[in-house]
């Protein structure tokens, strides 16, 4: 018979008078990983923040009982419950930026978890860091100790917030959306990571994810959440092959699907981007004077053309260079060697006024739509910016007749024009994002994992949303992302990287039902696969 560890009974939260969970109740035991999923906004994180009593202050929690165990959450101390943090319970957040220290080096951030809940040596604490991090796949784990958050990729800043939550060897380890930033094959190392040790020490684990193939693979049971309420709990098999509640079964049909059919060939005999031999080397440098000592070739030689009206993807783990190629493609940081043509213009060839010029062409949707726009511009401010660069005697009421148009083709409507980006979700966001981008009638669209953090639905309705502006206005798409499913749904042609290179290039079904390079056949078999 299962232990029980946590029990969660009618639990609520509020602010103000709205209320955002509205009664949930769950039991949780040891050693079973049990999934909460559903959209953003549905309450997964703050079920997760009041368990802990880590909910905003503005926040008002009630529940009948929130118990680990013997302890009574709701009643104990303060003082009290910050023992049971960390060590009992441990989470791992979302946005690793955001939760690291960012002036502490990585190494005295895990270090500090374990000097709180355990009685050790200076020695046995620096070597119970180096091991976690390499227990996280974090290479050359002795010099990147010293390093600091900002140093680091997003995937390696994820992996550094598993170590934080593991060093404390918790009893409950809650993972609100672990992965989301990691490429597929540290992400199979990661979740592989976390059931060893749940086999070793019979940690239990409560994963938050809106990733459904991923819960599908990893939990034992999967509690569905929408709108404050939980709609449906059931073991993992029946809720993926016999979901009851309609809801559930919509989350399942927007999931992307690796085996989606072969796009139909797109006529096309005309290049609008031809790369050649392109190099992005970036500067090692050392010692009091900070001489160059070497470089990182973050792309290193890379070759590829892309057709016009069609989508080129660009895939490979964190830190292969995807990043890098799609930024010194267009010129937002300086490429060491190569040739770009660009519409036949060779780009190398114009004055920094022609380059200017071109560049309304060329643009760029960033990962994070938030970090992407000013947060003091107004939506109507931030997509008629390029318009007024290019067309400084537009007329005003002209430009918001533009915005206003750009908005209803990527199905927003005119109550955005004088909102802020805060006061929209990020699928909202990523769409304001995709109309600044139009907003300057581009050619080519470089879209940086446009749809990595956004929930399966949102995700299907931006890469609809891409496929139909691309049919409707021929736009060009370097697609940059790691979700190899996403890869199958919206491109026609797709290239590996890896270490700074293109290791294998070709039509998508080819490259993914025919993989020939061992890097591509690793990547294809990390992908999470829905299970029947």
């Amino acid at each position: 018979m299962k232990e029980l560890l946590l029990t969660v009974d009618n639990l609520k939260l509020s602010f103000a008078d709205k209320e955002v969970i509205k009664g949930i109740s769950f039991k949780l035991y040891k050693g079973e990983t049990f999934a909460l999923v559903g959209e953003s906004g549905s309450g997964k994180s703050l079920a997760a923040l009041s368990v802990l009593r880590l909910h905003p202050s503005s926040a008002k929690i009630e529940a009948d009982a929130i118990q680990l165990e013997a302890i009574d959450i709701l009643r104990t101390p303060e003082s009290k419950l910050c023992q049971v943090r960390g060590r009992r319970i441990a989470m791992i957040f979302q946005d690793p930026m955001s939760s690291l220290n960012p002036v502490m080096t990585i190494g005295q951030q895990i270090a500090e978890m374990i000097e709180i809940h355990f009685s050790l040596s200076n020695d046995a604490v620096q070597q119970r860091v180096l091991v976690l991090l390499a227990q996280v796949g974090i290479r050359e784990a002795e010099r990147r100790i010293k390093e600091y958050p900002h140093q680091l990729s997003g995937g390696q800043r994820q992996r550094i917030m598993i170590a934080i939550a593991l060093a404390g060897e918790p009893d409950l380890l809650i993972a609100d959306e672990p992965t989301t930033a990691l490429d597929v094959t540290i992400q199979a190392q990661i979740l592989a990571l976390l059931k060893q040790i749940q086999e070793d020490n019979g940690m239990a684990l409560w994963l938050i994810s809106h990733d459904l193939a991923l819960v599908s693979n990893m939990a034992d049971r999967v509690a569905v959440m929408q709108e404050g309420r939980i709609v449906e709990v059931a073991e993992n098999k029946k809720i993926f092959t016999a979901a009851s509640h309609q809801y559930t079964q919509k989350l399942l049909d927007a999931l992307p699907d690796i085996n989606h059919p072969a796009p139909e060939i797109k006529a096309s005999d005309e290049l609008i981007l031809k790369v050649t031999d392109f190099k992005v080397h970036y500067p090692i440098r050392k010692g009091l004077f900070k001489r160059v000592v070497g470089h990182v070739k973050a792309v290193d030689g890379v070759s590829f053309s892309l057709e016009k009206g069609k989508t080129l993807a660009l895939v490979g783990e964190s830190g292969c260079g995807k990043t890098s190629l799609g930024k010194g493609l267009l010129n937002l940081i300086p490429s060491t060697a190569g040739t770009v043509e660009f519409d036949g213009v060779d780009l190398a060839t114009l004055s920094k006024r022609e380059l200017r010029e071109q560049r309304s062409a060329m643009q760029i949707v960033f990962q994070d739509p938030f970090s992407a726009m000013n947060p003091r511009m107004l939506v109507i401010d931030i997509i008629s910016e390029g318009i007024r660069a290019l067309h400084q005697d537009i007329e005003p009421k002209q430009c918001v007749s533009i915005v206003s148009e750009l908005l209803r083709q990527v199905e927003l409507d005119d109550s955005a024009l004088y909102r802020y980006p805060h006061e929209f979700s990020g699928g909202q966001r990523q769409r304001i994002c995709i109309a600044r981008a139009l907003a300057v009638k581009p050619k080519l669209i470089v879209c940086d994992e446009p749809t990595s953090a956004l929930d399966v639905s949102v995700q299907k309705q931006v890469i609809e949303l891409l496929k139909h502006l691309q049919q409707t206005q021929n736009i060009s798409y370097l697609f940059i992302t790691h979700n190899l499913a996403v890869v199958a749904e919206i491109a026609d042609d797709v290239a590996v990287m890896y270490q700074g290179k293109v290791v294998e290039y070709g039509a998508v079904d080819q490259v993914l039902r025919h993989a020939k390079h061992a890097y591509t056949q690793e990547l294809l078999s990390a992908v999470p696969v829905l299970l029947s």
